[in-house]
C-alpha cells in the first residue's frame, strides 16, 4: 500500500520524485524519504509525516543534485512510523538503497541468519532486511546487482514492488514486482519507476506494467531488460499507451479530491455506459460479456468477491442480477474467501470487483476460482492492473483516477457496470419482459442528470452536517436495494470522519439496534418511494417514538416520511432496482461536510491507504 517513484535519465531527479510521491501519497502517508545520487555519492532523506514533511527537512538538509533518484511514501506494516523506519533503506555497507511496497512474510529467520553473518540493523522493517540479503549475495556469489535481486527474491516469501540502486553501478536501477503494482514509463533516454502511471503522465504516454513474477534492468541509453525472477527467462515488454492526463489527477479548483470525485459522478457514469448502451435501440452490450455470454448463461451461480466499497456494490448486484436474471448469486469478502476452503464448481462464475486492479485479497480469490476451474469476469477502474490482466474477462468502470481514499465514483460505476450486465444476462434469457427490459434502459441512460439533480442538494447537506459533526455514533438503515447503500453510507462516516457508525436493514433495528436508539443518536434512513416504503415508514416511526433523531432521504415530493424525520433531503424519483445510484450521493455529500467541519483529512483519513495491495 506504499507508494514509489524512481527516475534514471538527463533530468533533475528530485523534483520528478518528490511530485511523483505526492501524487502517490493516497497510498500510504505517514512516513516519506528519497535517495539521490550525484558525483559525492548516495544522498539520503527521510522522516516520518507526509511528503510536505520530506520536502521541507530536503530543503534544509539534501543536496538535491542528481539525476537518478528513487523515493517511498509509507504506509506501515513492519515497524511504527518514524525516521529510521521510513524509506528508502541502505544495506551496511551503504552500496545499496531500496524502496519497497509490500511485505517479506519471511524476514525474521532471514535476519537472524544475517546477524549470525554480521549484519546489523537499524531499523525494524523486513525492507532492510531483503537490502541486506541483496548485499550479501553480491559478496557470496561475486555477481552484479541484477542476479543478486534475482536470487534473493527467489528466497524471500511475500509480496513486493521494489527499486534496488547500487553505487557500484550508478545507471542501473533494478526493478521487480510480486503481487504490488509497478509500473515503468519509458520517455527518450529516460526511465520512470512508480506504483501507478501518475508521477510520470506529463513525461510520456507510454509504458510497460511488470506482470507477476517479473524483474527488470533499467539502464541509461539501453532499451528495459526483463525477466522472470523464477527461471531468468528473457521476456519481451509489452509497451502500453497510457489512458490519462493531468488534469484528471488534479483537484481542478475543489478543496478535496473526494468533493471533485463526487461532483464527477454524472459524467463517469456516463462514461461508463458510453458505447455499451443504447436505451433507443434496446441494446446493452460489453465486449467481455459478449465473447462469453454462454459462460453466464450456463452458470449454476455467481459468486461474487470483492472488499470494502466494492463489496457493497457487489451486495447491489445480488440484487440485481438475481431479480433480472434468475441467476443465484453469492457475495463474498475477498480476504475470507481465499482462507475458508470455498465450493468453488467449473460451472461457477466468479466476478472480482476492485477499483484499482490491485487489491491483494481479490487477487488471491481469482487464483483460487481459476486453480478450481471457474470461469473469472474481473471489474475494475484500472487499464493495465493485475485482475484486468488476471482475469479472463471482463470491463473496466471508465471512472477515471481516484486519488480520494474514499471511494465515491468508483462505487457509482461499479454498480452501473454490474446492472448492465444484469440487463444484458436478462435479455439473453428472457427474463424480464420488453417493455421492463426497455424501461429499465431508458432509465439507466438518464441516470446521470438525476445525479446531478441530486448534486444540487448539497447547501442542505452541508447545514445538516453542521447539527451532527459532533456526534459520536451514527445508524444507517435500509431495505432491499437500499440496505447496501446502508452500509456505504456508515462506511463513508467512519473512513472520514472517525464517527462510529453502523448499517443495518431496516427491520434488523428490532433485533439489537433499537437499544442504542435516544435522544443523542442520529440515524439516516433511505427511504424512497420505491421498494418497501411502507414498511419503512413503520421502521421509522418505530425509532421516533424512542426520541431518534431521524434525517432521511426520500423521494421528492415525499409527506409521510418528511412529517416524521427531523431532517430531510429529496432526491428524483427512480426504479427500485436503480435506486442505489442516486441514493449513495447525498451520503457521501453528509459524510464529506462532517469530515470537513470535523477538521479531518478527508483525502488521507488516518490509518486507511487507497490500495490495499498487501494482507
Amino acid at each position: 500500500m506504499c507508494g514509489i517513484v524512481g527516475y534514471i535519465g538527463h533530468r533533475e531527479a528530485y523534483p520528478i520524485v518528490t511530485k511523483g510521491l505526492r501524487r502517490l501519497e493516497y497510498r500510504g502517508y505517514d512516513s516519506a524519504g528519497v535517495m539521490l545520487y550525484n558525483e559525492k555519492g548516495i544522498n539520503l532523506c527521510k522522516t516520518k509525516g507526509k511528503v510536505s514533511d520530506l520536502e521541507k527537512k530536503a530543503k534544509a538538509e539534501l543536496d538535491t543534485k542528481g539525476t537518478i533518484g528513487i523515493g517511498h511514501t509509507r504506509w506501515a506494516t513492519h515497524g511504527v512510523p518514524n525516521d529510521v523506519n521510513s524509506h528508502p533503506h541502505l544495506s551496511n555497507s551503504g552500496n545499496l538503497a531500496i524502496i519497497h511496497n509490500g511485505i517479506i512474510e519471511n524476514y525474521a529467520p532471514l535476519k537472524e541468519e544475517l546477524k549470525n553473518r554480521g549484519y546489523t540493523f537499524k531499523s525494524d522493517t523486513d525492507t532492510e532486511v531483503l537490502v541486506n540479503l541483496i548485499e550479501e549475495i553480491q559478496k557470496t556469489e561475486k555477481t552484479k546487482l541484477g542476479k543478486a535481486v534475482q536470487i534473493a527474491l527467489n528466497q524471500v516469501v511475500g509480496a513486493y514492488a521494489i527499486a534496488v540502486f547500487d553505487i557500484k553501478n550508478p545507471e542501473e536501477i533494478v526493478a521487480a514486482r510480486l503481487g504490488s503494482p509497478l509500473a515503468i514509463g519509458i520517455g527518450e533516454n529516460e526511465y520512470f519507476i512508480a506504483s501507478d502511471a501518475t508521477p510520470f503522465i506529463e513525461y510520456t504516454s507510454n509504458a510497460v506494467y511488470l506482470e507477476d513474477g517479473e524483474m527488470a534492468n533499467i539502464r541509461l541509453h539501453k532499451p528495459i531488460k526483463i525477466r522472470k525472477i523464477k527461471d531468468d527467462s528473457l521476456v519481451t515488454p509489452t509497451v502500453q499507451e497510457l489512458q490519462l492526463n493531468l488534469e484528471q489527477i488534479e483537484k481542478g479548483g475543489y478543496d478535496h479530491f473526494m468533493m471533485k470525485e463526487i461532483y464527477e459522478q454524472p459524467n463517469v457514469i456516463k462514461d461508463t455506459y458510453r458505447g455499451r448502451l443504447n436505451a433507443n435501440k434496446g441494446i446493452v452490450q460489453m465486449a467481455g460479456i459478449e465473447d462469453n455470454i454462454e459462460k453466464f448463461l450456463n452458470a449454476e451461480r455467481i459468486l461474487i468477491v470483492a472488499c470494502g466499497t466494492s463489496w457493497h456494490a457487489g451486495l447491489v448486484a445480488e440484487y440485481v442480477i438475481e431479480e433480472f436474471a434468475r441467476i443465484p448469486v453469492e457475495v463474498e469478502y475477498a480476504s475470507e474467501f481465499r482462507y475458508r476452503n470455498p465450493i468453488i464448481n467449473k460451472k461457477d462464475v466468479v466476478i472480482a470487483i476492485s477499483q484499482s486492479g490491485e487489491t491483494a485479497d481479490t487477487m488471491a480469490a481469482i487464483k483460487l476460482a481459476k486453480e478450481n476451474g471457474a470461469f473469472v469476469f474481473g471489474v475494475c477502474n484500472v487499464v493495465g492492473s493485475s485482475i484486468s490482466r488476471e482475469s479472463h474477462a471482463g470491463a473496466y468502470t471508465h471512472a477515471g483516477p481516484e486519488i480520494g481514499v474514499a471511494s465515491t465514483k468508483a462505487f457509482t460505476t461499479q454498480i452501473t457496470v454490474l446492472t448492465m450486465l444484469a440487463l444484458r444476462l436478462a435479455k439473453a434469457k428472457g427474463t424480464l419482459s420488453n417493455s421492463d427490459y426497455h424501461r429499465y434502459l431508458m432509465e439507466l441512460e438518464i441516470i446521470p442528470e438525476k445525479v446531478k439533480e441530486v448534486l444540487s442538494t448539497n447547501d442542505i447537506t452541508k447545514e445538516i452536517a453542521l447539527k451532527f459533526k459532533d456526534s459520536t455514533n451514527c445508524l444507517y438503515l435500509g431495505r432491499g436495494y437500499n440496505f447496501p447503500v446502508a452500509l456505504e453510507g456508515a462506511l463513508k462516516l467512519k473512513e472520514i470522519s472517525y464517527i462510529h457508525a453502523e448499517g443495518y436493514p431496516a427491520a434488523e433495528m428490532k433485533h439489537g439496534p433499537i437499544a442504542l436508539i435516544d435522544e443523542q443518536m442520529p440515524v439516516i434512513v433511505i427511504a424512497p418511494k420505491q421498494g418497501h416504503y411502507d414498511k419503512i415508514v413503520s421502521n421509522i416511526q418505530e425509532i421516533k417514538s424512542r426520541s431518534g433523531k431521524i434525517i432521511a432521504v426520500v423521494t421528492k415530493g415525499d409527506t409521510q416520511v418528511r412529517e416524521l424525520s427531523d431532517y430531510v433531503i429529496e432526491i428524483p424519483e427512480t426504479s427500485d432496482a436503480l435506486s442505489p445510484l442516486i441514493t449513495t450521493i447525498p451520503l457521501q455529500l453528509l459524510s464529506y461536510h462532517i469530515a470537513v467541519l470535523r477538521g479531518c483529512n478527508v483525502d488521507q483519513p488516518r490509518n486507511l491507504a487507497k490500495s490495499v495491495t498487501v494482507e
